[in-house]
C-alpha cells in the first residue's frame, strides 16, 4: 500500500472541509519512487527513476472493499486499498498509464453495486454560464443550476449545482448516500460561488438536499432553490425529477396566443381566480390532483364563460395558511397535487380546452423557514444584511436584495421558467407596492432611504423593468399583470414612454370604492354616489382589470354577497347588479371562486367551496346569471373592445345621485353593436324612465339582472323599444323603460 496523498490533505476528506473535493478524489497521475536501490556510480549511488503512474482514490464511508472496473474491459479489475479507517480507499494502476473512464464496485455489509465515480468527471457548467450568472442575464439558468437529470460522457446522472459563495464547503446529501455530508462533496468553481458536482446512476424521486458548511464553521441543511420537485409537506426535501419528459398537446393555442399577440389588449379577459386546494374536495375532504383538476375545472370554467384561471400560487410553499404567498421552492409546483408534470397536463388541458392560465407569482418577498433561501449558506444571499433593507416587519419574512446580479438572475429566470417550461399565459406579480417603496409598511425610523434621499427602490425598479423586458419579448402574448395598490404612474406603460413595463394592472382603488359603496344601506348611497363614478376619472391611466378578488372575501371581511346589506333577495339583487355594472364599467374582469354562485361563508384554504349551495334557487340562479353574463361578455365586442381608451366609453347620466342610478354606453364605433346601459342601486321600481339615446330606431333588453329566471322581481322590458324623437339627458331621442330594483338593464339597436 502507497499513499500518494499528503495526508493532511487527506484530513480535509474526514473533516468534510474541502472546496475541491475532486483534487484528491478521482483518478489523478501520480509519481511514485521505484522500488530497490539505484546505480552506483561512483561514490554515489543514483536512485531509480520514479515511475508514472494512475492513482483511483475513493472516500465512501461504511464501504468494506471498493475496486476499480474497465466497462470496456470487462476483465479488468484492480483492488483499492483502505488508507484510512473511516473510509479512504487508493489502487495505483501500474498497468494503465493513459486514463479511462471507470467504475467502482463497492460493498459494504450487506450491500453491492457498481457506479461511476463522481470525482472522474469534468466540470458541466462553463466559464461563460458562470460569468452570465454573475452579470445577471443567464435566463436559463434553471438548466444548470439545481438538479438536473443528464448525460455526461455517455453516463446518466444528474448534475447538482447551487450558488453558496459564502459557503466553505457544500455537498449533496440524499437517500442516495445516507444523508452523509462526506460521501458527495462538491466542487467550487470560478469567483461567483457556484457549487457542482455530477453524480451518476441516481432515479427519479431520490430525495436530496444540500449540506452547507458556513464560513463560521456551522453546518446546515438547505433545499434546493432550483429543485423542480419537493416532497410533500411538512418534509423538505427535492425530489430528482426530469421535467422535459412531458409530451404537450397544446401547439395550436400557443401558435395562436403568439400570433394575436398585438391585439392583446383588445379582446375579451374574464378571469376565473382559483385556489386549487379549495375551489373543490373529494367527498373524504382531500386535495383533488392537478388531473383531476383539469377534468373538472376546465369544464366548469368553459360552461361558465371564462377565458382564463389565475390560480393563486402554485410554487411550492411550507405552510398552507400562507396561500402559496410565502415561498420556499420557486421552481417547484407544489406537490400537494401531484407532481410537475401533472401540473404540466392542468396547463396543457385547459388550453385545449380555449382557457388560459395565469400564475401568482411572489418575487417580492420568501418566508424564514430554516431550510428555505434565508441566510442560505450562512449569509444574506438572497436577502440584504440590513434588517430594514432585508425584513417585512408585518409579514416576518425576507426582502430580497434586488441590487444583488445572482438575485435578479434567480428571479427574472424563475418567471420565465414558468413560460417557458409550463407553458404559462401570464403572472400576476403580487405585492408590486411592497418592491417599489423603501418604507412599504415600516415604521418611521425602520427603513433606509435610497441615494438621493427618496423612499423609493431603485433597485427594485430596475429589476421589475428588466424583468418586463425580457418576458414579454421572449414570449409574446403573455400577460404581465402588476397588483400594486398605489398611485405610481404608468405601471402597464411601455419602457419607452417611461413605465414599469407591464401589460395589465389590477384596480384596486376601483375595487375598495366599488365595495364600500355597496356595503351601504341603499338609503345612503346617495350620499355616496362619487364611490360608483369616480373610477371613470383615472380609468384609462392604466390598463386596469376590475378585481373581485380573494382578498376581499376571507377571514372577518365577509364572502361578496355577505357584504351586501338587506335581506337574502336584496343580498342577491345587490350581487348582481355589482356584476352586471362591473361587467359594463371599462377594464378586464376578475372574479374569486365561489363569488359566482353567492358563497355565503368567507373563504378558507382548508376546505372545499360550498357547492351543496346550488342545491338551493338563490344560489343555482346567481349561478345562471353569471353564467349568462360571461356568455354576454364574450359575445358582445363592446364590452372588451376599447377598454383602455375613452373612446370606449360615454356617459349618458352619471348625476342622478338622488335615485342611485346610472346609465352609459358602450361603443364600438359600430352604432349597432354599442351596449346601453342602466343600473340603479335602490330597491325602487322606476317607471317610464326615459333613456336618452344619440340614435333613433328599434332597441332590445338583452340582459336583465332582474329577470325571475335570475331570482329577480321581473321588472323587465320585453319586445322591441321604439325610440322617441325628443330631447331626454342631452339626447336627440329616448326610450321608454322600466328601471328594475337593485338592477341593471342591458340594450342593444336593432338593425331592423
Amino acid at each position: 500500500m502507497y499513499l500518494t496523498a499528503d495526508i493532511t490533505e487527506l484530513q480535509g476528506l474526514l473533516t468534510a472541509t474541502l472546496s475541491d473535493p475532486h483534487h484528491l478524489l478521482g483518478m489523478h497521475e501520480v509519481t511514485i519512487p521505484r522500488a530497490g536501490t539505484g546505480k552506483k556510480r561512483g561514490r554515489k549511488t543514483v536512485p531509480k527513476a520514479p515511475v508514472q503512474a494512475l492513482s483511483v482514490r475513493a472516500f465512501i464511508p461504511g464501504a468494506e472493499k471498493i475496486e476499480v472496473l474497465d466497462p470496456a474491459d470487462p476483465s479488468y479489475c484492480a483492488a483499492l486499498d483502505r488508507v484510512h479507517d473511516d473510509g479512504i480507499f487508493e489502487a495505483l494502476l501500474p498497468d494503465r498509464l493513459k486514463w479511462f473512464r471507470y467504475q467502482l464496485r463497492i460493498e459494504t455489509p450487506g450491500s453491492r453495486w457498481v457506479s461511476y465515480d463522481p470525482y472522474s468527471f469534468m466540470p458541466v457548467l462553463t466559464e461563460f454560464d458562470l460569468y452570465l450568472f454573475g452579470q445577471g442575464t443567464h435566463y436559463e439558468i434553471y438548466e444548470k443550476l439545481g438538479a438536473s437529470p443528464t448525460t455526461v460522457d455517455g453516463v446518466e446522472g444528474v448534475l447538482f449545482a447551487v450558488w453558496a459563495p459564502k459557503a466553505s464547503r457544500v455537498s449533496v446529501i440524499g437517500s442516495f448516500n445516507n444523508w452523509d455530508g462526506r460521501r458527495h462533496m462538491m466542487r467550487l468553481l470560478g469567483d461567483v460561488g457556484v457549487w457542482e458536482l455530477f453524480v451518476p446512476g441516481l432515479s427519479r424521486y431520490d430525495k436530496y438536499k444540500f449540506e452547507i458548511r458556513t464560513a463560521a464553521g456551522a453546518v446546515i441543511e438547505k433545499s434546493d432553490p432550483f429543485g423542480k420537485f419537493f416532497e410533500l409537506r411538512p418534509s423538505s426535501s427535492g425530489l430528482v425529477f426530469d421535467i422535459d419528459g412531458y409530451k404537450w398537446n397544446d401547439g395550436l393555442w400557443m401558435e395562436k396566443r403568439a400570433a394575436e399577440a398585438q391585439g392583446l389588449l383588445n379582446k375579451p379577459l374574464n378571469i376565473y381566480e382559483v385556489h386549487l386546494g379549495s375551489w373543490r374536495r373529494t367527498p373524504e375532504g382531500a386535495f383533488l390532483t392537478y388531473r383531476e383538476l383539469a377534468k373538472d375545472l376546465a369544464l366548469y370554467v368553459k360552461d361558465m364563460g371564462y377565458t382564463h384561471v389565475e390560480l393563486m400560487p402554485v410554487s411550492e410553499y411550507p405552510f398552507d395558511g400562507s396561500w402559496g404567498y410565502q415561498v420556499t421552492g420557486y421552481y417547484a409546483p407544489t406537490s400537494r397535487y401531484g407532481s410537475p408534470h401533472d401540473f404540466m397536463y392542468f396547463v396543457d388541458t385547459m388550453h385545449r380546452n380555449g382557457i388560459g392560465v395565469i400564475l401568482d407569482w411572489v418575487p417580492a418577498h420568501f418566508p424564514k423557514d430554516a431550510h428555505g433561501l434565508g441566510r442560505f449558506d450562512g449569509s444574506a444571499l438572497f436577502e440584504h444584511e440590513d434588517p430594514r433593507l432585508g425584513e417585512h416587519p408585518d409579514w416576518g419574512t425576507y426582502i430580497f436584495n434586488y441590487g444583488r446580479n445572482e438575485v435578479k438572475n434567480f428571479l427574472i429566470a424563475n418567471a420565465l421558467f414558468w413560460l417557458d417550461k409550463y407553458h404559462v399565459d401570464g403572472l400576476r406579480v403580487d405585492a408590486v407596492a411592497s418592491l417599489l417603496y423603501l418604507d412599504f409598511g415600516k415604521r418611521q425610523g425602520s427603513y433606509v432611504l435610497n441615494s438621493w434621499g427618496g423612499n423609493v427602490n431603485d433597485e427594485a425598479v430596475e429589476f421589475i423593468k428588466h424583468l418586463n423586458s425580457v418576458a414579454l419579448k421572449r414570449f409574446p402574448g403573455i400577460m404581465m399583470i402588476a397588483e400594486e395598490s398605489t398611485s405610481w404612474s404608468g405601471v402597464s406603460r411601455p419602457l419607452e414612454d417611461g413605465g414599469l413595463g407591464f401589460n395589465l394592472k389590477w384596480n384596486m382603488g376601483w375595487m375598495n370604492d366599488f365595495l364600500t359603496y355597496m356595503a351601504k344601506d341603499p338609503i345612503h348611497r346617495k350620499f355616496h354616489h362619487n364611490n360608483l363614478t369616480f373610477g371613470i376619472v383615472y380609468a384609462y391611466n392604466e390598463n386596469f382589470i376590475l378585481v373581485m378578488s380573494h382578498d376581499e372575501v376571507v377571514h372577518l371581511k365577509k364572502a361578496l354577497v355577505d357584504k351586501m346589506p338587506g335581506d337574502l333577495w336584496r343580498k342577491c339583487a345587490n350581487l348582481r347588479v355589482s356584476l352586471a355594472y362591473m361587467y359594463g364599467h371599462p377594464g378586464k374582469k376578475l372574479l374569486f371562486m365561489g363569488g359566482e354562485f353567492g358563497q355565503f361563508a368567507e373563504w378558507s384554504e382548508a376546505r372545499s367551496l360550498d357547492w351543496f349551495l346550488l342545491d338551493y334557487p338563490h344560489h343555482r340562479q346567481i349561478k345562471d346569471f353569471v353564467r349568462d353574463l360571461n356568455k354576454l361578455y364574450l359575445k358582445e365586442k363592446a364590452l372588451w373592445a376599447d377598454d383602455f381608451t375613452s373612446g370606449g366609453f360615454e356617459w349618458i347620466d352619471c348625476d342622478d345621485s338622488d335615485r342611485s342610478i346610472l346609465a352609459f354606453i358602450r361603443k364600438t364605433g359600430e352604432p349597432y353593436e354599442d351596449i346601453y346601459i342602466t343600473v340603479n342601486f335602490t330597491p325602487n321600481i322606476i317607471d317610464n324612465y326615459r333613456l336618452g339615446l344619440p340614435q333613433g330606431g328599434s332597441y332590445k333588453e338583452i340582459l336583465n339582472s332582474d329577470d325571475p329566471r335570475y331570482g329577480g322581481s321581473g321588472i323587465i322590458n320585453p319586445g322591441r323599444l321604439k325610440a322617441v324623437k325628443g330631447k331626454a339627458m342631452g339626447r336627440d331621442y329616448y326610450i321608454e323603460m322600466n328601471i328594475p330594483p337593485l338592477g341593471a338593464a342591458l340594450f342593444k339597436r336593432l338593425k331592423r
